[in-house]
């Protein structure tokens, strides 16, 4: 579907921020017949410190696009179809969960290029990579980017898709850390960790820390993600040092001792922060702007992931940009029928992980209760619904 688009600017869509929201974006908008740039700072393939956990429901936004573009990723390698997960509680009991979402890992670096590999391929929008947003302002007229070494774009509408740091959050709806709804994370590679499994994610509890979770997740050809996320807020109260504490959890966690005992380590322990959803409510758009993904705060509470998030947050982004050129009306009164969409369709699920993140936070007897209960038959499937 065409609409009208204008000629007094470079562009009529900035997205910032190739990840997977930006990428989905542009795949939204690939037949507007409105001119789209998608920028990014870095050059494609690039690592992206997470968890490399797609979640099923990342698969299912994009096989609405084209289901094409699904099967494409299937394609990846290295990737590593998940078929089961396994939940650790405080006390070491297990609790063993089949998903009905198919979904895979695969290291970011590894997806996001793929992604934009099919914005390259599908869409006819000029991506920009290596090209660093230093700062914008919103005018009358369009929006003015302000790139490196003094360059400038304009256009109509800017979507930002970069990232926990965005500069277009930080620039247009500036907001202090909340430790409260923040999320630290560390993560590094492992092989040859005993017995883990391809098709196999696990998540590991202490009563200690229940403010978050250790993972170990395959991401193909013998290689694992291994990561420690927490509550900011719970880092800052105790002064936890991540890096520090990950090593010292895979040698002494009941659950874990002994299993990395011949694990090669790849790399070095790398830190990231996730802003957290659910738990507050914040604008994610204003005059001639949107937010999608991690910039928006979209990272659910209890699993910490945020890339199915994203993209729908992104495509949510692409229906809003085509309503506001059709109308022509970029206004921020206008602009809130997506923060609207984005809390009906994503916002009201977080709050409520959000909420039970909170409720559990100093209860490891209830989450070793909930793993005892979901072995009463006929109760499983409630409690695997209870944790996402």
């Amino acid at each position: 579907m065409s609409v009208p688009a204008s000629s007094a600017s470079d562009y009529d869509v900035a997205i910032i921020g190739a990840g997977p929201a930006g990428a989905a974006c542009a795949l939204a908008l690939r037949a507007s017949g409105l001119r789209v740039a998608l920028l990014d700072k870095a050059q494609f393939p690039r690592d992206k410190v997470c968890g490399d956990a797609i979640p099923g429901h990342a698969l299912k936004a994009l096989r609405q696009l084209d289901p094409a573009f699904a099967e494409a990723l299937w394609q990846l390698q290295p990737l590593d179809a998940v078929r089961q997960s396994r939940l650790v509680a405080p006390n070491g009991d297990s609790l063993w969960m089949r998903w009905k979402l198919p979904s895979f890992n695969s290291p970011r670096e590894t997806f996001d290029a793929a992604l934009l590999e099919l914005v390259r391929l599908h869409t006819p929008t000029t991506i920009l990579e290596n090209t660093i947003l230093k700062g914008l302002h919103v005018d009358a007229e369009c929006v003015r980017l302000h790139l490196a070494e003094g360059a400038e774009l304009t256009c109509q509408v800017v979507i930002g898709c970069d990232g926990a740091n965005s500069v277009v959050r930080r620039q247009l709806l500036p907001m202090p850390l909340d430790r409260a709804h923040h999320c630290a994370g560390v993560r590094a590679y492992f092989e040859n960790i005993k017995d883990a499994e391809a098709g196999l994610t696990e998540y590991f509890f202490t009563k200690d820390y229940l403010q978050g979770y250790l993972w170990i997740f395959p991401v193909g050809q013998g290689r694992y993600n291994v990561g420690l996320g927490m509550l900011s807020e719970t880092v800052a109260r105790h002064k936890v040092d991540l890096k520090q504490v990950l090593p010292e959890l895979l040698a002494t966690h009941p659950a874990l001792a002994g299993r990395f005992d011949d694990a090669r380590q790849l790399g070095a322990i790398q830190g990231f922060g996730l802003p957290l959803g659910g738990g507050r409510t914040v604008p994610v758009s204003g005059a001639r702007f949107l937010l999608c993904g991690d910039a928006a705060s979209l990272i659910d509470p209890i699993q910490g992931h945020g890339i199915d998030t994203a993209m729908q947050s992104g495509m949510l982004a692409a229906k809003q940009v085509l309503a506001c050129f059709k109308k022509q009306e970029f206004s921020a009164d206008f602009m809130r029928s997506y923060d609207a969409q984005v809390a009906h369709r994503i916002s009201r699920k977080l709050a409520k992980s959000y909420r039970m993140m909170r409720f559990l936070s100093n209860k490891p007897w209830l989450v070793n209760a909930g793993v005892r209960l979901a072995r009463v038959p006929g109760l499983k499937p409630w409690v695997q619904k209870a944790i996402g």
